[in-house]
């Protein structure tokens, strides 16, 4: 991050070997997938009857059943592949692969050979199959953990975007006179193309060059499913990430009919729909990183659910008058009132959704073993397949009820209120992370100074100057690792404090006097927490400040030292003081108003080794911090 905090991961990671290859790589195979799928519906919608006996909406379904099965059939098989092969020969073989099968698909497109299309887009399936276990387990092999969340945000973005317009040139080539003729070139040179970028992807080695192949495909489809739910995180993750892939089904496969039936738009409309919920998607993903301060920020997970719930209601309760006999184009349609609420609640549900998503596919890579990370993600694929088909199966059912399309969205829209609470109930740091998150973003602009200077592994003791009660989550939300937090076990115990300081894993302590027991034990939690490589912050000055100034700082860091010798930081919080959570005396009215997107600043120095520090050094370092910070204020 530069010095203006202006995230920068983003541009430097497009223009960078690591990954720019890949990028291209997988950008070019889901374009060429969904030139291929859309090219092939459209010919079975208006050319099937020329071809084939069956009826266009069979034919239809079979493709998209045959599309989807591999991912129930080979995903754990995938898996173990990924696991056990060098990642850039896996994905060279992998495009290998696909310009066999679009060899084959342009044949088939040039010969008007239907059921030989149908039945390559099992190999398609299959391909894209073994691509995803590769595709997200190679992201954290090549980036740190302050670029997981920009890199996925590019691949996300990168995706929909390469779905977006595979869609639309499937569609353009196919009604062109020479259709198919087009469509087969096309697919055998995207093919190419991308495996010719592969062949720039850098070396990735095995994370488990010896994992021996379970070939039986149902025992290891449940092992896999069974290994993830032991990380209730990772495993609460996933299927949030599958739930997403049950709402965006939803929305993409009902959207055409929604604008027919409910908007009285014609395919100009549809169009229009679908680039601006993909573009929503993209947009929302690009600006996960600038939000997240470029720190993998499950906070966010819980403020894009609150987003796709409240814009899926109102897009139900938009309804444009109908005042017209025959469909209305793109011009028309702009022009009818309520038009451009439907426009806004499509594109917002697309940001929120990318707001959704790209962190629970950045926290599935930090927080799982990198030694199964692509068969968590083939479990995912499988998962994701499942609550795809559960969105077909529940739209024709509640459809063939007499439910609407329009209702059809609401009950989607509660239904991921309550799927959003139940997960949230299961593992409350979402929205520990999302109090936080709204807290030094909304309430507070926090000013951040020398956070490269907190290692990004291992352990270490932060120090810090306390001046208010939410001095902890200004930290913890500033700070790009998880911390432990020594807190007296009064303020541990506050109603609001208690859930984030739970959660948070947070260390109560008493004084001696108060309770010896309590504060040997934490003592001893400290210890452990470090002898783990946790990073832990203690407040040397055992309580919160009642008059402003800094307090002496007590001789329990020195003790934590002794213990277990580990590099120390001093911090400086400077700006709180005066605010609604400090113990200020004046009028709590003014105090909160005053305080409402104050300036915070939070400085961090440089790691000092702890045989060189005492207590005393410790508060001269940090009052030399904040001293620092008054004169850049011009106190």
């Amino acid at each position: 991050m530069s010095e203006q905090g202006k995230p920068e991961s983003q541009p430097r990671l497009l223009v960078e070997r690591r990954f720019l290859p890949f990028f291209i790589t997988q950008f070019l195979g889901a374009f060429n997938d969904n030139v291929f799928k859309n090219a092939l519906i459209i010919l079975i919608a208006f050319q099937g009857a020329q071809f084939s006996s069956i009826g266009t909406n069979t034919l239809t379904n079979l493709s998209a059943g045959l599309f989807i099965l591999p991912f129930f059939l080979l995903s754990a098989t995938a898996g173990q592949l990924i696991d056990k092969t060098e990642k850039s020969l896996s994905m060279r073989r992998i495009k290998m692969l696909e310009i066999f099968i679009m060899l084959c698909a342009a044949w088939a497109f040039s010969a008007g050979e239907l059921y030989l299309l149908i039945a390559l887009l099992f190999l398609m399936g299959a391909q894209s199959t073994l691509f995803g276990p590769a595709k997200y387990s190679y992201i954290p092999q090549h980036l740190d953990d302050n670029e997981l969340i920009a890199g996925n945000a590019l691949v996300q973005m990168g995706t929909f975007v390469a779905i977006l317009i595979g869609t639309m040139a499937g569609g353009l080539l196919i009604a062109h006179e020479n259709g198919r003729v087009l469509v087969a070139i096309v697919l055998i040179v995207l093919a190419v193309l991308g495996y010719v970028s592969s062949l720039a992807i850098p070396r990735t080695p095995s994370p488990c060059p010896d994992l021996k192949i379970n070939w039986n495909v149902f025992t290891e489809t449940w092992r896999n499913i069974a290994f993830i739910h032991k990380n209730r995180t990772v495993f609460l993750s996933v299927l949030g990430i599958s739930w997403f892939w049950f709402l965006g089904a939803t929305y993409l496969v009902q959207l055409p009919n929604y604008t027919r039936l409910t908007l009285g738009g014609n395919e100009q409309v549809v169009t229009l729909l679908l680039t601006l919920f993909t573009v929503g998607i993209g947009s929302g993903s690009l600006l996960c990183n600038w939000l997240s301060g470029q720190k993998v920020e499950i906070g966010l997970v819980p403020f894009g659910s609150i987003g796709l719930t409240v814009f899926g209601i109102d897009l139900f309760l938009a309804k444009p008058a109908l005042d017209h006999a025959e469909l209305i184009g793109l011009a028309s349609f702009l022009q009818q009132p309520g038009s451009i609420r439907v426009i806004a609640d499509v594109v917002l549900i697309g940001v929120f959704g990318g707001f959704y998503i790209v962190p629970l596919f950045a926290l599935v890579q930090q927080r799982s073993d990198a030694e199964h990370l692509s068969r968590v993600i083939a479990g995912n694929n499988i998962l994701n397949a499942l609550l795809m088909v559960l969105s077909a199966i529940m739209a024709i059912v509640l459809l063939g009820a007499g439910v609407t399309i329009a209702q059809l969205f609401l009950i989607v829209a509660v239904l991921n209120a309550a799927v959003a609470l139940y997960i949230y109930t299961l593992v409350p740091e979402f929205l520990m992370r999302f109090l936080v998150w709204i807290l030094i973003h909304s309430v507070y602009h926090v000013r951040k100074k020398g956070l490269e200077n907190i290692p990004d592994h291992g352990p270490a003791v932060l120090v810090c100057n306390h001046v208010s009660f939410v001095d902890v989550m200004i930290i913890a939300g500033c700070i790009r690792r998880p911390v432990r937090f020594v807190m007296y076990y009064k303020l541990y115990n506050q109603p609001l404090l208690k859930f984030i300081s739970r959660t948070a894993r947070a260390i109560p302590i008493a004084g001696a006097f108060e309770n010896r027991k309590l504060m040997e034990k934490a003592f001893d939690d400290v210890d452990r927490a470090l002898q783990d490589g946790d990073i832990v912050c203690i407040f040397p000055e055992g309580r919160i400040t009642a008059d402003g100034a800094m307090q002496d700082f007590k001789s329990g860091v020195e003790r934590i030292l002794e213990r277990t010798p580990v590099p120390v930081i001093s911090m400086c919080l400077y700006g709180l003081w005066g605010s609604a959570f400090s113990r200020h005396k004046g009028f709590i009215l003014w105090r909160i108003i005053n305080g409402i997107r104050s300036r915070i600043d939070l400085t961090v120095s440089e790691p000092e080794q702890p045989q060189d520090v005492t207590a005393s050094s410790l508060q001269a370092r940090v009052a030399d911090m904040c001293a620092a910070s008054a004169r850049e204020r011009g106190y």
